[in-house]
């Protein structure tokens, strides 16, 4: 990986408090007229139409993006193996997720005014879960019929791929079970250049989907120096205050929260039901800085929209950042990077 000399959102911190991250990738794609009604999600983008992947990441960068998460979230060799692709042929789409959006960032960064005011933008490669793979709502109950020696052995050949890209960094989300989150942490130490963060799905302010409490799972991988954040992704906002405190208790990393809109999934149907707006959203972000959080953004049902007003709100000329908790851990005690995990 790219990052592998040093922790990649370190300078972010640093110099910024917070990393700001893009939002939803599918359904943004969905709102843009594509027809994401297959098992493979977006990731049946990456074969029918990867600009319009492209051109999504160019647009939350210029919303304010800090970091775009690439488009391999539901991407398998498995899945696409089911659909008549060779094992190379399959390969060459979850290397192209990360193509796209390093050609996407380095784009952005070319241009001198995307640079005013900004640090070079980071790539993470994203690794769905194995609920993602059977297409049925999984991830977010964590009822697998799988064991934890098995999971790593179907995450195996993806993480391969991804941990030997140019991807910054690697993004575990949407992780709903503790047995999970260990299989990963395995394949984690296979690859010592590697850095990642753990976001996990929940179902309240305290538990994993799987019902496992965060700060328990969270310690289990904490441990590990590779992992460089851990939090919650793709969970209703009125729950991040609660986890933020229960990700905190776990371990000391800095913690990563970007949440849904909170509207529902019905996964029988597989659409999103209610609203969410922009602007209750960024407002929200302020507070779950305020409680903790170091990379924020957001997930289903997030547009580029989100994140503008949510950069405006956390880093904006004239706005007063919002001062952090005084919390125990590393990374807010001011000591050096090389101290750091």
């Amino acid at each position: 990986m790219t990052a592998s000399t040093g922790n990649p959102i370190l300078p972010f911190l640093e110099q910024q408090g917070v990393v700001i991250l893009d939002g939803g990738l599918a359904t943004e794609l969905e709102a843009r007229g594509h027809d994401l009604r297959d098992d493979l999600w977006s990731a049946r983008i990456l074969m029918d139409a990867p600009e319009a992947i492209r051109q999504v990441h160019l647009d939350y960068l210029s919303a304010g993006a800090d970091c775009i998460v690439t488009a391999s979230y539901q991407a398998s060799l498995s899945r696409f193996e089911q659909r008549g692709l060779s094992e190379d042929d399959a390969a060459a789409l979850i290397r192209l997720s990360v193509r796209l959006a390093v050609e996407a960032r380095d784009d952005f960064w070319s241009d001198p005014e995307s640079r005013l005011g900004r640090l070079r933008p980071i790539v993470a490669a994203s690794v769905g879960p194995y609920g993602a793979f059977l297409a049925d709502g999984s991830e977010y109950t964590g009822r697998y019929d799988l064991v934890e020696e098995s999971l790593v052995h179907f995450h195996r050949p993806r993480w391969q791929i991804l941990s030997a890209s140019d991807a910054d960094l690697l993004a575990c989300e949407t992780i709903p079970s503790r047995g999970e989150a260990r299989a990963l942490r395995s394949l984690l130490r296979e690859a010592p250049k590697a850095h990642a963060w753990f976001s996990f799905s929940c179902r309240d302010g305290q538990h994993l989907s799987d019902g496992s409490r965060l700060a328990d799972t969270v310690r289990d991988i904490g441990e590990v120096e590779q992992v460089v954040a851990v939090g919650v992704n793709c969970t209703a906002p009125k729950f991040i205050s609660n986890l933020i405190a229960e990700a905190s208790a776990g371990c000391d990393k800095p913690i990563v929260v970007y949440p849904n809109s909170g509207e529902k999934y019905d996964a029988q149907r597989k659409q999103w039901l209610g609203t969410g707006t922009a602007v209750d959203f960024a407002d929200a972000s302020s507070e779950w800085v305020h409680l903790g959080a170091d990379l924020i953004g957001g997930c289903c049902r997030t547009g580029p929209e989100h994140i503008r007003r949510m950069r405006k709100r956390l880093l904006g000329a004239g706005n007063e950042r919002p001062a952090k908790m005084k919390r125990s851990g590393s990374h807010q005690t001011g000591d050096s990077p090389a101290d750091r995990g």
